[in-house]
């Protein structure tokens, strides 16, 4: 999960942006509702201009697996239009989400026509090659609960807020609604690894969870546990 550059919609200009949502349309959706799934043509993709998705693979017996969150402009559903024209995975908006949705030529074509806009798509999908790379390279030499740390120091950076606003105190609510399953799959770990693991940082007093919903309350213990520097 990259936090140090903003996806493609950011990155264009006032101008830009006008063209690109005169190309295509604008869809809005509340936390929940399904955006796309698994199996649909997909005869258009989506830049997001606001809020976050999930993206998740669901199987033949109909588990679903989280591969992974989008947002702050981000596309998603790019390679399904060049890839057998069908759904590869389900979209989900996990908070109110308002994206554009363009069909794969106009898109192309708007490319073609806005050679900024076409530099920071290219950073968009060097920046998801990266990401792919160091996910491979991190499975090789951590363990599934510093993975876990990991993320959720990520998701507190990115998601986060202070428990109470009022207070000096270190505590971090992640306000995306995610699941323990879905952070074991982002996470690349398996629910049991997750589900220990929480369960131990619990007892310490590292993390509080609840329903869909994850506090941090010491950051730099989790930072040890995830092997970063304090």
């Amino acid at each position: 999960m990259d936090i140090e550059r903003p996806g493609l919609w950011h990155q264009l200009s006032a101008g830009d942006q006008d063209r690109l949502t005169a190309a295509g349309r604008i869809g809005k959706y509340a936390p929940g509702a399904t955006i796309c799934r698994q199996g649909e043509p997909a005869t258009f993709l989506f830049v997001l201009i606001a809020g976050w998705v999930k993206v998740v693979t669901v199987s033949r017996d109909g588990d679903e697996s989280v591969l992974a969150l989008r947002g702050d402009g981000d596309v998603v559903g790019e390679f399904a239009g060049v890839m057998g024209g069908y759904r590869t995975a389900t979209m989900y908006a996990l908070v109110d989400v308002e994206a554009v949705l363009i069909q794969h030529d106009r898109f192309s074509a708007f490319l073609d026509g806005c050679p900024p806009a076409a530099a920071a798509y290219r950073q968009v999908l060097i920046r998801r090659n990266r990401e792919t790379a160091e996910t491979l390279a991190a499975q090789a030499i951590t363990s599934g609960a510093q993975r876990l740390a990991r993320l959720l120091l990520e998701l507190a950076i990115q998601h986060g807020r202070p428990l109470d606003p009022a207070a000096t105190g270190p505590e971090v609510v992640i306000t995306l609604p995610l699941t323990q399953e879905e952070l074991a799959d982002l996470a690349h770990v398996s629910r049991a690894t997750a589900t220990r693991a929480l369960a131990g940082w619990r007892k310490r007093n590292i993390v509080q969870t609840g329903h869909r919903r994850i506090v941090i309350i010491d950051p730099d213990a989790l930072r040890r546990v995830a092997a970063l520097d304090s």
